[in-house]
């Protein structure tokens, strides 16, 4: 059996790498995957998998009338907020997929923010006629719900990625693993604050800062700039396969983290965790997860204050319990159940 991958992939983001990296080592054996990327050969190279170019409608058309299930492989892709063409995109080849006879599963989706009527009745069609259908937060659940769509709901899938650590670290602890994001609401001022709050927080701790970039063109510009007014001890370390991304992870007492999957890297390998929350997603893993943090607008405005924060969570917060590690992973099982009913 022939399963087209279709997700943000080939872009150099951790996540969705992260995302694919997950649906392949879930993938059954008996289902051959094909990859729709940005970069087909990096994604063979680094993962063994076929890949065609995302943007080639050609080769995309073949390889749908050769194959029997299309899959949206995780991530927020039917969403408005930061793209008007994505869902298009994504919606489109979804309805491509369906009309040619295709399975289509809607794998692992965190549904929305759709906030225009077109978008919104592109993604309820296309997922009303989905096969099988599993989201990742229930946000998406509610509106699925809404729309009487079929679905099934579980924790991210990044939480069984397998880690990779390639070279272990012999730091001295604390070990504190930080990962901004540009973003409009890191306004310059923020930005500013959370930078005093973490040179006075290293200061306060004697702390080895990690510096992890999950996406090279937009985060690590903003880590170098970081790093500038640093006084101690720190890192900047990239890693394009998503495997050892989350292995450094491994070992920290801390992590700082904007974006999603470094919260969820950090938990599943047992940091302390502190969100700073710029996106709905991130938000509603810290309610269902129940991790500390900020939304961005609410963030102090007094880097003392933060600094203190996190000098208090890092002494006396607690990562998740390894029970609670555990019924994560237990719950992330429903979307290896949907691959093996249908590949």
């Amino acid at each position: 059996m022939r399963a087209v991958l279709c997700g943000y992939y080939g872009q150099g983001n951790g996540g969705d790498e992260a995302l694919l990296a997950t649906l392949l080592q879930l993938l059954p054996p008996s289902a051959t995957a094909v990859v729709l990327s940005a970069n087909p050969a990096q994604t063979k190279e680094r993962y063994g998998a076929e890949s065609i170019p995302h943007r080639d409608w050609g080769a995309i058309l073949q390889t749908l009338r050769t194959s029997q299930v299309f899959i949206w492989g995780g991530g927020s892709l039917m969403q408005d907020s930061t793209s008007l063409l994505s869902p298009w995109y994504y919606g489109g080849l979804m309805a491509l997929a369906q009309l040619l006879g295709l399975k289509t599963l809607a794998w692992a989706q965190g549904v929305g923010p759709l906030n225009r009527a077109p978008t919104r009745w592109l993604t309820c069609q296309v997922l009303s006629r989905c096969q099988g259908v599993t989201v990742r937060d229930l946000g998406s659940a509610r509106l699925l719900s809404q729309w009487q769509i079929p679905h099934q709901l579980g924790p991210d899938p990044v939480w069984l990625l397998d880690g990779v650590l390639t070279s272990p670290s012999r730091l001295t602890p604390p070990v504190v693993v930080v990962n901004l994001r540009p973003h409009p609401l890191l306004t310059p001022q923020r930005r500013e604050i959370l930078t005093k709050a973490l040179a006075h927080f290293q200061q306060a701790t004697g702390a080895h800062l990690r510096l992890l970039p999950f996406q090279k063109s937009q985060d690590l510009p903003l880590a170098e700039a970081l790093a500038q007014n640093l006084t101690g001890a720190y890192e900047i370390l990239y890693r394009e396969d998503p495997r050892e991304l989350k292995g450094l992870f491994q070992g920290a007492d801390l992590t700082i983290g904007m974006r999603l999957h470094s919260l969820i890297m950090a938990a599943s390998e047992g940091n302390r965790t502190f969100a700073l929350s710029y996106d709905p997603k991130v938000s509603r893993l810290m309610a269902e997860a129940g991790l500390p943090g900020w939304e961005l607008p609410e963030l102090p405005m007094d880097s003392e204050a933060i600094s203190q924060t996190w000098q208090d969570h890092l002494r006396d917060g607690a990562p998740l319990s390894v029970e609670q590690r555990q019924d994560l992973r237990r719950r992330t099982e429903v979307h290896r159940d949907l691959l093996l009913e249908f590949c």
